[in-house]
């Protein structure tokens, strides 16, 4: 910083010379210029990245600023978002909040009747109050938002449930909430009859639309039976208080549930809305799931609280993906890096270039592939966001920078970053210097990314997990002096000279495929169950042209007798579609250690190449495993294959 601010004195110092020259041209500037001249040389880097650097960080501390006057005026105000959602629908009644592709358009005044309903029906069936839970289980659509929103209204929690869990994963999520009710649509209500038997008893069941079972409760018919006013609560909800559980996987175990409060919140609203630029005319295309953050909150906060619109699909479409954008006038798309991916592949279309789009916000776009969206589909702006549903450590591309999910500010002090880069050793462990703190990473040496703890402070609190001991495992103390805490991503980043900042990789047992995380650990219990006494282990596997890692494991099976296709029905019985391997690699044995890390590594480097791999190899197609020849891993790699 000390080079810095040196820099900054010799540039203003060749400011004032260069205007003396200019106005006098006298011996006396001339011999000025001559004298600053060697500072200017000395400090030549690091005016280089002032220059470049300024325009960036100049519109980040100004559109910064902004977020956090309203941010910390809501927390003055003690704002929910309910309140701020029913201030937005009296001042606007009429206007479209949510627009559902192939359905209908809800107005602020639908959102609102709704939602008070649903909190009404809430209230006399199950006696909801302040701080109770309810779960969420519906694919996407405006029934979904309207449900959680009047939960809010009472105070209530509602945990959002990934639509895609059955079975063990789905009944873990629900007991971990200690939700007094679930609330699904006719959709699943499948999946929720599956594990009925085994639901903690008292729990009441809704069901949004169709035929009921017996002991299930007729949403629609309940609503009908009240009127659409404010529910009469007895308890205000306030700042602090927890308004929804999202569920993430951390590095062991089943699904966890974050803690997402009306803050923070907030806290993403103000980001999306000013970090992108965002208008009041602008719409945003919303194909992302509901139950994850980037669907859930980034993609519904901007409607809810600013007004405007949102356009949700079911789920997501390659090939209407553009056509939505144009039907419905979006100016603003969400993506995860595995839809750009799919969006490139598809022959060429008109609709690549009709479509409105000025910015695409989203996380995970391969920078071997932006460059090609942005010329391809002329869009302005790319925002690639960076950030954990439980962390308090999120960052965003804010000039388009190709490949950046981030930067750290040149213009403010690195002591008031409130982000860092810490050295770790080659098994991701943090490395400490003699004074026994941690030790910030250089430009261009990967380091682990980690967001400071500041309670009190919205854009820095740590809320976690529900389960507290999951929570403190992601928090280290004594980061850069004595005291401090940070929260620990497990993700390796690096920073170029101009502070921009690049994923690298993931450090703990998990990996990212179909969009969504996945714990080793869940994949290795389920496995363990179906294989009896055999071990394995579970990693993440590269393949070319596809986003992300795809689940592969390795089983010790000397005797070769392992039934595949019943190692298939028990995991699709078992695992959600995206967290079953699609790959497996029988061995005669495994080294078992303590956390299996070093044979991960090795495992993941060597892939699935059956040209390289001697051990029996197999391939998850439809409902059987298929072995791997050269052929089919040619095309695999190829894109041939469906994954």
């Amino acid at each position: 910083m000390d080079a810095i601010l040196a820099a900054l004195v010799a540039l203003m110092a060749l400011a004032a010379a260069m205007a003396a020259v200019l106005s006098t041209l006298s011996k006396a500037a001339i011999f000025a210029l001559f004298a600053i001249a060697p500072c200017i040389y000395r400090y030549r880097k690091c005016i280089y990245v002032i220059v470049k650097t300024l325009p960036r960080d100049t519109l980040f501390l100004y559109r910064y600023a902004c977020a956090m006057i309203r941010s910390k005026r809501w927390g003055r105000q003690n704002a929910t978002v309910a309140q701020l959602f029913t201030q937005r629908a009296l001042k606007n009644p009429d206007a479209p909040c949510f627009i559902v592709v192939g359905d209908r358009t809800w107005t602020f005044r639908e959102m609102a009747e709704r939602s008070n309903q649903v909190a009404r029906v809430m209230q006399d069936h199950v006696d909801l109050h302040r701080g109770d839970v309810v779960c969420v289980f519906m694919p996407n659509c405006a029934e979904y938002v309207w449900t959680w929103l009047g939960m809010a209204k009472v105070g209530a929690v509602s945990a959002l449930i990934n639509s895609n869990l059955r079975h063990k994963p789905l009944l873990h999520c629900i007991q971990v909430a200690k939700a007094k009710a679930i609330v699904f649509s006719e959709s699943l209500a499948g999946a929720i009859a599956e594990i009925n038997d085994q639901l903690p008893p008292g729990m009441k069941l809704f069901q949004l639309y169709g035929d009921c079972a017996p002991g299930v409760v007729d949403l629609n018919a309940e609503m009908a039976k009240h009127p659409p006013e404010y529910p009469i609560i007895t308890e205000k909800p306030q700042y602090k208080d927890t308004l929804l559980y999202i569920y993430t996987s951390g590095t062991t175990g089943m699904p966890k549930a974050a803690v997402l409060p009306n803050s923070k919140y907030l806290l993403v609203v103000v980001a999306t809305v000013h970090m992108l630029g965002l208008r009041s005319s602008d719409v945003m295309y919303n194909p992302l799931p509901l139950y994850h953050t980037a669907g859930g909150v980034v993609g519904t906060g901007a409607a809810l609280v600013d007004g405007i619109p949102s356009v949700l699909r079911v789920k997501f479409s390659v090939s209407n993906y553009w056509t939505d954008c144009i039907n419905h006038g979006c100016t603003v798309a969400q993506y995860i890096g595995e839809m750009c991916r799919y969006l490139l592949v598809q022959p060429p279309r008109p609709t690549d270039v009709q479509q409105k789009v000025r910015i695409m916000v989203g996380n995970g776009m391969r920078p071997a592939i932006w460059q090609q969206i942005v010329d391809r589909f002329k869009i302005p702006q790319i925002n690639e966001i960076y950030g954990a549903t439980e962390g308090n450590a999120n960052i965003i591309n804010v000039d388009n920078t190709v490949g950046a999910v981030g930067f750290l500010p040149k213009l403010v002090p690195t002591c008031l970053h409130p982000i860092a880069l810490v050295r770790v050793d080659e098994q991701g462990n943090l490395v400490r210097g003699p004074d026994g703190y941690c030790i910030r990473c250089p430009p261009n040496e990967p380091g682990m990314f980690i967001g400071l703890i500041a309670q009190g402070n919205a854009s820095r609190e740590y809320y976690g997990y529900v389960d507290k001991s999951d929570s403190n495992k992601k928090i280290i103390r004594d980061v850069f002096s004595k005291g401090d805490a940070a929260f620990v991503s497990g993700d390796l980043l690096v920073a170029d000279e101009l502070g921009y900042l690049y994923f690298r990789d993931r450090t703990g047992d998990t990996y990212k495929w179909k969009g969504e995380n996945v714990a080793t650990a869940e994949v290795e219990d389920a496995m363990m169950t179906a294989l009896g006494k055999r071990d394995c282990v579970v990693y993440g596997v590269s393949i070319p042209l596809t986003e992300g890692r795809a689940g592969m494991a390795a089983i010790a099976d000397p005797s070769r007798s392992l039934e595949l296709a019943r190692l298939a029905r028990d995991l699709d019985h078992s695992l959600p579609s995206y967290a079953r391997p699609l790959f497996l690699r029988i061995m005669n044995d495994i080294e078992i250690t303590g956390t299996f890390k070093l044979k991960k590594l090795q495992y993941q480097k060597e892939g699935f190449d059956p040209d390289v791999i001697k051990d029996p190899l197999y391939f998850r197609s439809g409902a059987e495993f298929v072995p791997i020849t050269t052929q089919l891993f040619n095309e695999i790699c190829n894109g041939k294959v469906k994954l």
